[in-house]
């Protein structure tokens, strides 16, 4: 029988990371404080990027965010959200990078990215595809295969032009494995055990048959981050969050801005904090903030909390880690 992967051995003793590391956190401009919407997700070793406001190359070298990324999504195409990407794609081009790049937005995102694509760069030396994409769609392949162990998750936002957010969506995990039941089933430890955790029966080398049950587990869930972009509260984003692991939404403005946070398609915090009680979301961050809580976001935060508990205010350079329930 063949031996494990170093991989695999590596994914059996230590957890899949998993973590948020904010490049941008301000609403519309810029300040001295904060960057323009920008996210990066690291699952694995893996990157993805969410929104790509001006500067937001800059911010991934300050903190140490990596370029070899294949993929970006987009919410929306108000410019403080994209206008980073023509930057980032000239340097990677400089970078003499020739693996393609995948970008992902709504309706309109061919036309705005190609034209944002001309305007900076003189010739790209890679492939850069761009994809629409509707709430409701489920993107399962990337630029080298499909996505084996989640998915990305697309729903509907209230922020006009067809405005969007993403769920990334762990698969299940194998059920825990008991290593002492498995020795007094007489099962030797290496390769059946592997195949025991999968859920697969093992033959022994007397014939016996060993089934994974009572040996493993029930399956366990995956992780659940959710990435609302822009937008109004929606019945469409506690749909997604629904027990969200940590749930990103955007909180403009303060409970005295509420009026302003309507007609500009935005959310307060208290009402970003409503989203995540009713989505029985475990944690929730409050990005894109007013230049008016800039340096502090102490208001926001009180506001979000007399709701749910569980919240915090990102701001540049934070990394949120998020482990797995169990």
């Amino acid at each position: 029988m063949g031996r494990a992967t170093c991989k695999e051995r590596a994914r059996s003793i230590f957890p899949a990371m998993l973590s948020v590391t904010f490049l941008g956190t301000s609403a519309a401009r810029p300040t001295v404080e904060r960057n323009v919407s920008a996210m990066a997700l690291v699952r694995e070793g893996e990157t993805l990027l969410f929104e790509c406001g001006e500067g937001t190359q800059r911010q991934m070298m300050r903190y140490g965010v990596s370029f070899a990324l294949s993929e970006i999504f987009f919410t929306h195409f108000h410019a403080d959200h994209f206008l980073g990407v023509i930057g980032l794609l000239r340097t990677l081009g400089l970078q003499a990078r020739t693996e393609p790049i995948l970008l992902y937005g709504p309706k309109g995102a061919k036309k705005v990215l190609a034209q944002a694509i001309q305007l900076g760069v003189e010739r790209v030396p890679f492939n850069v595809d761009v994809i629409e994409v509707k709430a409701g769609e489920v993107i399962r392949e990337t630029g080298s295969g499909k996505r084996e162990t989640y998915d990305i998750c697309v729903f509907g936002t209230e922020h006009g032009g067809g405005s969007v957010g993403y769920a990334l969506r762990e698969h299940e995990r194998p059920g825990r494995f008991d290593p002492e039941k498995a020795r007094a089933a007489g099962v030797p430890e290496g390769p059946l055990w592997g195949k025991l955790q999968k859920g697969e029966a093992v033959e022994l080398a007397d014939g016996r048959k060993v089934s994974a049950e009572g040996i493993v587990g029930p399956k366990r869930p995956g992780r659940v981050v959710v990435f609302t972009g822009d937008t109004r509260p929606c019945a469409a984003v506690v749909d997604a969050a629904q027990g969200a692991d940590l749930l990103i939404h955007e909180a403009t403005f303060g409970e005295e801005e509420k009026e302003r946070a309507k007609e500009t398609g935005h959310s307060t915090a208290r009402e970003a904090a409503q989203v995540a009680l009713a989505a029985n979301a475990r944690r929730l961050v409050l990005s894109h903030v007013s230049a008016r809580y800039s340096i502090s976001a102490d208001e926001l935060v009180k506001e979000a909390r007399e709701v749910f508990k569980e919240t915090v205010v990102a701001k540049d350079g934070m990394t949120v880690e998020v482990p797995y329930q169990d």
